[in-house]
């Protein structure tokens, strides 16, 4: 499958940020500026809220649909609450981008590569989930965890990058019969990473006044070669 990407730009040079980000990962993308332009050569497509229109996102979702690959949607957190999955994009992700992001969220959507949400062992940078066994253990070290806990940790661990807002934590997590607020996301996600992360060593980010997010992880391989 072609690494390309399209991003779709009609009104506006797309973030400066994003492209370089984009470099830095080794994609090779193409700026379209027509529906009929994006086909089938490409992986994935990416529209710009922060320079094109939100009435371009459903029809650039519908054409996405009907060629098969995913559209993400790159915003500000600004403009994060006005975010809408019905517009037709698969996911989203946060100006400015992050190194490894981009690639992440395609890897994601497209079900290649580790971090495919049907496997049975996760491992992303330290951790190693085996969600047959319902064991984490944090560099060979089992760490003991609630079940809330264990669902927050695989739910954040399988998408890495992604930001999951406290209401999406709250309906996944506790379901629609839990009348805590969302402050009961934010005491289980510390205590969770006070299980999780040791000194140096973080997983979950938090991403003021929205929610949380796992961070990408360097490979654990590498990582114990180096040290």
């Amino acid at each position: 499958m072609s690494n390309r990407l399209a991003i779709f730009s009609k009104d506006g040079d797309p973030d400066s940020s994003l492209l370089r980000t984009l470099e830095e990962e080794e994609l090779t993308y193409a700026l379209v500026a027509d529906l009929q332009e994006v086909t089938k050569e490409y992986q994935a497509a990416l529209i710009d809220l922060s320079v094109s229109p939100q009435r371009d996102v459903t029809p650039l979702g519908q054409r996405c649909e009907e060629l098969g690959i995913p559209l993400f949607c790159a915003i500000t957190t600004r403009h994060l609450a006005r975010y809408d999955h019905s517009w037709g994009a698969t996911d989203f992700l946060l100006l400015p981008a992050r190194v490894g992001e981009v690639s992440a969220r395609i890897r994601q959507a497209t079900r290649q590569g580790p971090s495919q949400p049907n496997e049975k062992v996760l491992e992303v940078g330290g951790l190693r989930i085996d969600m047959e066994r319902y064991e984490v253990f944090n560099r060979g070290r089992r760490i003991v965890l609630t079940f809330k806990e264990y669902q927050l940790l695989c739910l954040l661990a399988a998408s890495p990058g992604r930001v999951f807002s406290r209401e999406t934590l709250l309906s996944q997590i506790w379901e629609y019969d839990y009348y805590g607020g969302t402050r009961t996301v934010d005491v289980h996600i510390r205590r969770l990473r006070s299980k999780v992360e040791d000194p140096g060593q973080n997983y979950i980010e938090t991403v003021w006044n929205v929610g949380y997010r796992f961070r990408d992880q360097p490979d654990a391989k590498r990582e114990d070669r180096s040290s």
